[in-house]
C-alpha cells in the first residue's frame, strides 16, 4: 500500500480496543482525560449491539492514523436526518498532510449518499487550529446557538422529576 494514500474503513467489533485508544488520545489532546469513562464493554454495547454510532478509520501504510465517530441526528426544519460528528482525531505525527480534510470529505460523501440534510459538529472554543481549519472548509459557526448538557446525577434528577409536582 502506498503510504501517501489514505483509505477508509468502517470499524468492526474487533476494533473496540483501537476505538478506545483513539478516544483516549483525543481526550489527552483536549486536556480532558479525566472525563473518559468509556470502556470496551460500553463501546461494544452502544456502537455494535445497539448501533447508535459508527466509527470510520483513516488508514495509510496499513496503519489507522485517524478516526471519526458519528451518528445520525434529525432536523425537523429540513425534515431529514443529518450526520453529527462527535469526534474527529488524527494522530499528531500524521497531521499537516490533509488527512483531516479527507476525513471530513469522506463524511460529507457518506452524508450525501445517505441523503442527509447536513453534517455538523462542535468544537472547543480554545481550539484555534481546528476552528481555522473548519472555517477554511467553508463551515459556518452557529454563533446564535449554545450547547446545553445535563449528565450524571443532574440527568438522573431531571428524569426522576417527570411528573408535574
Amino acid at each position: 500500500m502506498n503510504t501517501n494514500t489514505l483509505e477508509f474503513r468502517f470499524a468492526v467489533r474487533k476494533d473496540i480496543p483501537l476505538i478506545l485508544k483513539f478516544i483516549k488520545a483525543l481526550a489527552q489532546y483536549e486536556k480532558m482525560e479525566q472525563e473518559v469513562v468509556a470502556t470496551e464493554q460500553l463501546l461494544e454495547e452502544w456502537i455494535f449491539d445497539k448501533e447508535k454510532a459508527e466509527v470510520l478509520f483513516a488508514v495509510t501504510g496499513g496503519r489507522e492514523v485517524g478516526f471519526a465517530l458519528f451518528f445520525h441526528n434529525f432536523s425537523t426544519f429540513l425534515g431529514r436526518a443529518g450526520i453529527y460528528l462527535e469526534d474527529l482525531f488524527v494522530l499528531p505525527e500524521y497531521r499537516g498532510r490533509g488527512y483531516g480534510k479527507k476525513i471530513l470529505r469522506k463524511l460529507a460523501s457518506i452524508a450525501a449518499d445517505r441523503d442527509c440534510g447536513r453534517l455538523e459538529w462542535a468544537c472547543l472554543n480554545w481550539n484555534k487550529p481546528s476552528i481555522d481549519f473548519y472555517l477554511s472548509l467553508g463551515a459556518v459557526p452557529m454563533n446564535d446557538w449554545t450547547v446545553y448538557r445535563v449528565t450524571g446525577s443532574t440527568l438522573n434528577q431531571l428524569a426522576e422529576n417527570t411528573a408535574d409536582k
